[in-house]
């Protein structure tokens, strides 16, 4: 029996990107991965929409 090198599920996410996106209403930053574009963000923080236009890679999650 050999013991995985990889947890399940990894080679499905191994290419995600993670970006660093800004409240355009208050600021607050937070990471969001490259498969979650699709879906709609709201600041924990005010509410407000996340504007993924402002987004900035930070590296590969």
């Amino acid at each position: 029996m050999t013991t995985p090198q990889h947890c399940p599920g990894f080679q499905e996410l191994k290419h995600l990107e993670s970006f660093m996106c800004s409240c355009p209403s208050c600021g607050k930053k937070f990471e969001i991965f490259s498969d979650e574009f699709d879906k709609k963000h709201k600041c924990s923080s005010c509410g407000g929409d996340i504007d993924f236009t402002k987004c900035t890679l930070e590296g590969k999650a």
